[in-house]
């Protein structure tokens, strides 16, 4: 048996909007809204599936999962861009010459961008 990767899917309580969010993060296009319970994006900076799947209530704590984005830039200046869109800075980290920083989507969930250089 070969198993590949579907898509990648986040539960959330309105996920139309939060698609959306991501889409023009990602430079992506909603592929499939299925009547706003599950959303689906694809394309753009995107290597496959990236779905958002309506829930009764969010997972509570820290994901399982989390999205780890890279820019070709500044990893700052993409930081900063990102919480001028809605993101929520949650921590700069590094791990000796590597860094990344971790933040929240406008719904609360995490994930990181990292400098592809």
């Amino acid at each position: 048996m070969t198993l590949t990767l579907g898509a990648i899917t986040v539960d959330t309580t309105d996920p139309e909007p939060i698609a959306a969010w991501w889409a023009e993060r990602f430079g992506a296009e909603i592929v499939a809204t299925n009547d706003g319970w599950f959303v689906t994006l694809k394309g753009g900076g995107l290597p496959g599936f990236l779905s958002f799947q309506k829930v009764a209530a969010p997972t509570p704590g820290k994901n399982k999962i989390h999205l780890d984005v890279m820019t070709d830039g500044d990893l700052d200046a993409a930081a900063q861009e990102l919480v001028a869109a809605g993101a929520t800075l949650i921590e700069k980290r590094s791990a000796g010459d590597f860094g990344w920083v971790t933040l929240t989507d406008p719904q609360g969930n995490e994930f990181c961008v990292a400098s592809g250089h």
